[in-house]
């Protein structure tokens, strides 16, 4: 509409200027080579317009032969494009679709029709891992690294690649890079920060971290709590050999998350160790206040050494106080009592979660307690059958993994701070486990997980006598390599029927366990077994360990 008035109003101007003209009539004269032109203005102008307008006309005509080839050849490759870019369309729609053989089809025709594009070689390259081809597809990602501009996506399916075929060294090396090249990217800093992690690099996963933060890939407050984590990690690690350094580091860790339980655990147990009692039970005290724990309990009852059971009774009578209500505070309370031999205690401090109904570590408890109060082998023997078809108990839990003792990353996934104190799932198989911790030298261990869900077996040897410590119901397993450990069975490890071999990030030393049965090993080295059984003890040991091992039949 605007333009229809800006033409009537040069129509207009045109025409107001020729009625102009007419009304003031005039005469042009030129005289050129002894020619005389005489001529009235108005055809003049006429004349002059219209040289102009035939100039204007053989200019665009020259131009546009010249221009012809190009216009030409401009047509055809616009065609050729548009033909590139819809095979690259209708290409992620195919590997979307998961059709490899329509994908593959269309990335050859896009990537030989648009060469170097990204999407192309995109497309090209999930063609490839669409259909199985591995040297396809990284050398597509390869090709990516040539050009600043697809760096990162080629890094990024390098990535995934090496992890598709659990290459975890390239994998590794493949974050580093990406992390490098863009430290905002969330990917790369995270993966190379629990790489560093799974490789017990406390230290240099520490530095990722605090990039990360600094890059705002994660929050403060998810930045904290994995500080913590890296923190105690690193405490455990080398608390035997840099007791001070530890020390400073596991109490900077349990000031980041107070509710950190293996945080306050190894602060605390190197607190102690340098005579620093007080301050040891505050940090207990704090932790318990938000995450009561059994492992809080009995480092808090050894908070310091020498004491007598009675002593340790009414400190953790204190220390309960504050989550009267709590369930741990009854097992802490009776875990106690029975230590100081107040059976009466005992048994009052399990009433109430046997009202509540018993959980197999509460059933295994009573077991202990009637061992040791009245040595019943019937009462033993019926609430080791209740323990069978008891709901379970809390433990330590990542990924499927069940474990007794906490670790920075996940043994299944490599995740950092996987684990998590909660009951495992009933519904999956519960296997045997053995981890092997590393020594300074050692690699890292494996987990077996290929065995056939069975009962450990209990190795020819000497039986055990009558008993000399808490309880008399352990059993015995043979001579076995020092770093070894064997999960209780009755808190064994869930996974799936997929075979696993992940490395098991070393935890150093293992924090405080409590005495109950339910997180008391399944057997035990030989040097710690009595050396003269009688046949009673003998025969009251092998109904217990078959009770128990039927938990997992």
């Amino acid at each position: 509409m605007i333009r229809l008035l800006i033409y009537i109003a040069i129509l207009v101007a045109i025409a107001f200027g020729f009625a102009w003209l007419a009304d003031r009539p005039g005469e042009v004269t030129l005289v050129w080579q002894g020619q005389r032109i005489e001529t009235d203005l108005i055809t003049v102008i006429v004349g002059l317009g219209a040289l102009l307008i035939a100039a204007l006309l053989v200019t665009w005509l020259i131009g546009s032969i010249l221009k012809t080839p190009s216009a030409i050849s401009s047509f055809f490759s616009r065609r050729r494009r548009e033909r590139g870019w819809r095979a690259l369309s209708q290409g992620m729609i195919a590997a979307g679709a998961g059709d490899p053989t329509t994908t593959s089809k269309l990335a050859n025709e896009a990537r030989k029709i648009l060469g170097g594009e990204p999407l192309a070689l995109l497309l090209e390259a999930q063609s490839a891992q669409l259909s199985g081809n591995r040297a396809a597809a990284r050398q597509a990602f390869e090709d990516m690294l040539l050009s600043p501009d697809t760096r990162l996506l080629g890094l990024r399916g390098l990535f995934i690649e090496a992890q598709r075929y659990g290459d975890t060294t390239a994998a590794r090396h493949f974050a580093a890079e990406a992390n490098r090249a863009a430290p905002k990217v969330a990917w790369a800093g995270q993966a190379l920060m629990e790489f560093q992690a799974q490789a017990q690099d406390w230290v240099g996963a520490l530095e990722t971290l605090d990039r990360n933060t600094r890059n705002k890939v994660i929050d403060r407050t998810q930045s904290k709590r994995l500080r913590a984590v890296l923190m105690t990690a690193r405490a455990m690690a080398i608390e035997q050999g840099e007791p001070e350094l530890a020390r400073a580091i596991a109490v900077e860790a349990h000031s980041l998350a107070p509710d950190l339980v293996p945080a306050a655990i190894v602060a605390g147990r190197l607190l102690t160790r340098n005579g620093d009692i007080k301050r040891s039970a505050r940090v207990l005290e704090a932790t318990w206040k938000l995450n009561p724990h059994p492992e809080i309990a009995e480092a808090y009852a050894h908070v310091r050494p020498g004491d007598s059971t009675l002593d340790r009774l009414n400190r953790v009578k204190d220390l309960v106080r504050v989550r009267a209500h709590h369930a741990e505070c009854s097992f802490a309370i009776a875990n106690a009592a029975l230590d100081a031999g107040d059976f009466a205690a005992a048994r009052s401090a399990m009433q109430p979660l046997l009202a509540q109904g018993a959980t197999r570590r509460a059933c295994l408890f009573m077991a202990d307690i009637e061992e040791a109060e009245h040595n019943d082998e019937g009462k033993i023997r019926e609430w080791l059958s209740r323990a069978v078809r008891a709901p379970r108990d809390a433990t330590w839990v990542a990924d499927g993994f069940v474990s007794d003792h906490w670790a920075p990353v996940s043994p299944v996934t490599g995740r950092l701070d996987a684990f998590e104190w909660k009951v495992p799932p009933e519904d999956v198989k519960a296997l045997p486990m053995m981890i092997q911790e590393p020594g300074p030298s050692q690699p890292v261990a494996q987990i077996d997980v290929t065995a056939p869900t069975a009962a450990p077996q209990i190795p020819a040897g000497p039986a055990p006598s009558e008993p000399t410590g808490p309880t008399a119901s352990q059993t015995v397993q043979a001579e076995a390599q020092p770093e070894t450990i064997i999960l209780p069975a009755a808190e064994a490890a869930t996974v799936s029927s997929t075979p696993v071999e992940k490395p098991v990030a070393n935890a150093a030393q293992p924090v405080a366990q409590p005495r109950s049965r339910a997180s008391r090993p399944v057997a035990f080295p030989l040097e710690h077994a009595p050396d003269d059984p009688g046949p009673a003890q003998t025969a009251r040991d092998e109904a217990t360990t078959d009770n128990r091992f039927r938990l997992f039949s």
